[in-house]
């Protein structure tokens, strides 16, 4: 079968790998039917995640249809349509009985496209399935439920629940990426009273405007005074980090108030310095954090429900074939306009 394979830092191909075979009875091999590229991927290919091994198939979300099964799996079938979760979970240590699967100690947590290969490529095999994948409802389409493999469970456990965004809440998300336009989605479910989104791309910035954002801050802005001034000199009340580089996790600490809280979702390749000679006494709360998605049934019942607004975050679509185009559109945002890109297999195109 075809892969995106990480060569190391700067360096990927599109080429012929063997095909995944069952290793442990609980396994599921899936065939791939779309399949997105995160932000964190480009962190990989940076360099940024030393724990990716050269020739590593990438790629951790993705939906599929299931080919075959172990003889331990019992929750999907055959020729079911399944959503694969960025997180796989064993269902069996501390912190999975806890609902932490991203901690999992039973050989899953984020392992797809990092520890073991991934969903970028023809199929997947998928460890612990009976936990690690969802059956889709007929009325949740392929492209919708694409957002609930990471982008979406990712936002609101480690950014607006972690945040604890609450009705009345003034909160400020920096970043209009994926992450920060589904973070402004999932805050909008708690009735925050403003919500801020501070983003240097004039079209990421219209795009939080057109979904939820009551104000936009860029470039030639002075992104402090501007919120203090929006909120009659006290700061937010919540500030979510979604863009993963030390200026803008600083930023978040410098418009909160006191005693509120940031809640930091990006991932970071370089260290930020944490300004605790201003922190200490403002009882300001910081948490991060790696998705456990054990939100994922509770969202994807909401959107078979049509309770979930999802942003419009896929803006290109292509082929599976066409990775490499993929990969190359994701990386230039400011050039392409992309927020989120898809890709979909033959069969899925035509269907």
């Amino acid at each position: 079968m075809k892969a995106l394979v990480y060569n190391g830092p700067g360096q990927r191909s599109w080429r012929d790998v063997s095909d995944p075979v069952i290793e442990d009875p609980e396994d599921a091999i899936v065939r791939v039917d779309a399949v997105t590229i995160c932000g964190t991927d480009l962190h990989i290919l940076k360099g940024d995640v030393p724990t990716v091994d050269r020739g590593r198939v990438l790629g951790h979300e993705a939906v599929g249809t299931v080919l075959e099964v172990g003889d331990s799996v019992r929750g999907v079938t055959p020729g079911d349509r399944v959503l694969i979760s960025c997180i796989t979970a064993c269902g069996r240590c501390a912190y999975c009985r806890a609902g932490r699967y991203g901690q999992c100690l039973g050989g899953g947590g984020w392992i797809l496209g990092h520890l073991i290969d991934g969903t970028q490529a023809e199929q997947v095999r998928v460890p612990f399935a009976d936990r690690s994948v969802h059956r889709l409802p007929a009325e949740v389409e392929t492209e919708s439920a694409l957002l609930l493999a990471d982008i979406l469970p990712t936002a609101y456990e480690v950014g607006t629940l972690a945040g604890q965004v609450t009705p009345g809440d003034t909160v400020v998300i920096v970043g209009a990426g994926p992450i920060g336009l589904a973070a402004l989605a999932t805050c909008g479910l708690y009735s925050p009273a403003k919500l801020i989104v501070v983003e240097q791309a004039e079209s990421r910035q219209k795009a939080a405007l057109e979904h939820g954002a009551d104000v936009a801050l860029g470039a030639g802005d002075t992104v402090a005074a501007a919120v203090a001034e929006l909120t009659g000199g006290l700061g937010a009340d919540v500030a979510i980090e979604a863009v993963g580089v030390p200026e803008t996790f600083e930023l978040c600490t410098e418009v909160i108030r006191p005693g509120g809280r940031v809640a930091n979702v990006g991932v970071h390749g370089a260290p930020a310095t944490l300004h605790l000679e201003k922190l200490w006494i403002r009882d300001v709360t910081i948490t991060t954090g790696l998705v456990d998605t054990s939100s994922t049934p509770r969202l994807l019942g909401m959107l078979a429900a049509g309770r979930l607004a999802l942003p419009g975050l896929i803006t290109h679509r292509f082929g599976l074939a066409e990775m490499q185009d993929a990969y190359d559109t994701f990386a230039r945002p400011a050039e392409t306009g992309a927020l989120k890109v898809a890709l979909f297999n033959e069969e899925t195109l035509t269907t």
